[in-house]
């Protein structure tokens, strides 16, 4: 069986497309697995790092704003389910999976042509307009959250990387300490996502000092685009972690933006969390932490009121309370499923076998 993965950009869309991957070749060594992306995305390094192949098409940004792009989309479009179609041609696949985005867009409209099956993940709360157009003719439709409003929805929730799902976070903190440098005091994990965020690093960069005078050592993960403040003693910046799971085992509480990746992350392995969510966008990374926040698993803040104040305030009580981040976290890891990777694969496994009969 040949399967095409659709899908790229942030974190938020190749995370999720590759425990896809790894999945599928769990239960059946024998799919062959391509993955579908643009020349602008993070999926031009993590997946060739993964051992895929990647195949590139034109990208197909949707503007937000009445500007010269809008007028651009047909054409851009057009042009993108063409080289769709002659990937199409090169791998012959049985089912295509698109996880939203750029990428899935074209990929969509492709398959619709070629009468190939369709399966879409939706990772937001709050569907994209790729994964509405695409829930109108795929097979099946997963989502991560129960009541995501895609016609046909099946939860099965997030699939998160291998090393997360089955991440023993006591058994790994001696090497993960060491690993970034860390002993053990109380540790706050910052992390805006991998293109980093502004507004967070500024306020946690301004309140280190504090955290650290209050006995709260801090791991920055500042993003690869931003300047690398410098680093102090308790204070440790990085522009990257490819080693998200020493991250989270190092992590007594952690403080991320709340797209679906970090949301289902920190809450699967029990890492109590302080959500914030982007202050623009359609409100999906709110509606994305709620569950969370409501089973007292995290904290919410808007991005406005996360100030060098507030961190300073809220984090050292917080971070050094051991009872309470213990409740916390039990109470996050049991909303969380970890075995969403092999569900979304069994669903792609029966609509290529469905196929082929």
């Amino acid at each position: 069986m040949r399967v095409l993965l659709a899908g790229g950009g942030t974190a938020g869309h190749t995370s999720p497309l590759l425990a896809t991957a790894d999945a599928l070749r769990r239960l059946d060594p024998t799919v062959e697995v391509t993955c579908l992306g643009t020349p602008r995305g993070l999926e031009t390094r993590v997946v060739p790092e993964a051992g895929y192949p990647l195949e590139l098409i034109p990208p197909v940004p949707l503007p937000r704003s009445l500007n010269p792009e809008l007028f651009r989309v047909p054409a851009n479009l057009r042009a993108a389910v063409k080289a769709t179609s002659t990937v199409l041609d090169k791998v012959r696949p049985d089912v295509i999976v698109g996880y939203g985005g750029y990428v899935s867009v074209p990929a969509y409209l492709a398959a619709r042509r070629r009468k190939l099956p369709v399966v879409v993940h939706e990772q937001n709360t709050v569907p994209g307009l790729g994964n509405k157009i695409g829930a109108r003719i795929a097979r099946r439709v997963a989502v991560s959250f129960p009541d995501t409003p895609l016609p046909g929805a099946e939860y099965v929730g997030l699939p998160i990387r291998r090393m997360i799902s089955t991440l023993d976070r006591a058994a790994l903190r001696t090497d993960a300490r060491a690993f970034f440098g860390l002993d053990e005091r109380p540790t706050l994990v910052v992390t805006g996502g991998s293109q980093g965020a502004r507004s967070l690093n500024s306020a946690v960069t301004a309140a280190a000092p504090a955290l650290v005078a209050a006995g709260v050592q801090v791991l920055h993960v500042v993003g690869p685009k931003n300047e690398l403040p410098p680093a102090s003693p308790g204070y440790v910046p990085l522009g990257y972690v490819d080693r998200m799971d020493y991250a989270l085992a190092v992590a007594d509480l952690m403080v991320c933006r709340a797209g679906a990746s970090s949301v289902v992350e920190a809450a699967a392995v029990g890492v109590p969390a302080i959500f914030v969510p982007l202050p623009h966008g359609n409100g999906e990374q709110e509606r994305n932490a709620r569950p969370v926040v409501d089973a007292g698993g995290a904290l919410l803040v808007a991005d406005t009121a996360f100030t060098t104040e507030w961190l300073t305030s809220t984090v050292p009580p917080l971070a050094t309370d051991a009872a309470r981040l213990a409740d916390m976290g039990a109470r996050a890891s049991a909303l969380v499923p970890r075995d969403a990777d092999e569900k979304l694969a069994r669903i792609v496994l029966e609509v290529g076998q469905e196929r082929a009969r």
